[in-house]
């Protein structure tokens, strides 16, 4: 069964590594731990965007460093990149004063990853490039584009792989799409992390991961 990935990646970031051991994951290994035969994993197709370094200048290396070692280690991911804005709002205050009420904050948005992932799900079901699409999101978002898959490509099966560090339950919306979901636990996520030092690529892990 040819399988394509389907990874949100700043969802699942949030979702399943952020503030972990777990962060230099091998994306090929995981699923094809999680995914036994009949899946064939075809395509890991990652959504993702470059981030800013405002808060950490170190951020945009550790990120550069980990999709240079994604793609030496895995020849079928594909990285497709959204954006991030940035811009001036005000928001109010929890608490008040008589002189001030709202306060000037810098809100930064991260863009496109979840459009492109709709659209490259819905595509590929046309093309034909899978037989499986598993989606690795816990976005709601995303159950228009797998409702329309399940409804114009009745053949063709969709899994969903919800990833949660803290607990929790995988989107109702999207999983009732699903015709399989599965959870990524912590001990899978231990047990596919890529080496310290990648071989032949001078690439290594960052320090602080």
């Amino acid at each position: 069964m040819r399988t394509t990935i389907y990874i949100d990646g700043f969802n699942f970031y949030y979702a399943a590594v952020k503030d972990t051991p777990y962060k230099w994951l091998d994306f090929g290994a995981t699923f094809r731990m999680l995914l036994k035969p009949p899946h064939q994993l075809d395509c890991i197709k990652y959504f993702t965007a470059r981030v800013t370094g405002h808060r950490d200048p170190q951020q945009p290396l550790r990120q550069q460093v980990y999709w240079r070692a994604l793609k030496a280690t895995s020849p079928e991911l594909q990285i497709h990149e959204g954006s991030f804005l940035t811009h001036v709002v005000r928001r109010a205050l929890a608490q008040p004063t008589p002189g001030q009420r709202t306060v000037a904050v810098l809100n930064t948005e991260e863009k496109g990853s979840d459009v492109n992932l709709a659209v490259h799900l819905l595509n590929d079901a046309w093309l034909d490039t899978y037989d499986c699409a598993v989606i690795v999101s816990n976005d709601s978002d995303l159950a228009e584009a797998m409702k329309l898959v399940r409804l114009h490509h009745p053949s063709k099966k969709l899994g969903l792989v919800f990833a949660r560090h803290s607990g929790g339950n995988p989107s109702y919306e999207l999983s009732r799409h699903a015709h399989f979901v599965r959870r990524l636990s912590r001990s899978v996520l231990a047990a596919c992390q890529l080496p310290s030092v990648i071989p032949n690529a001078n690439i290594y892990k960052p320090p602080s991961w």
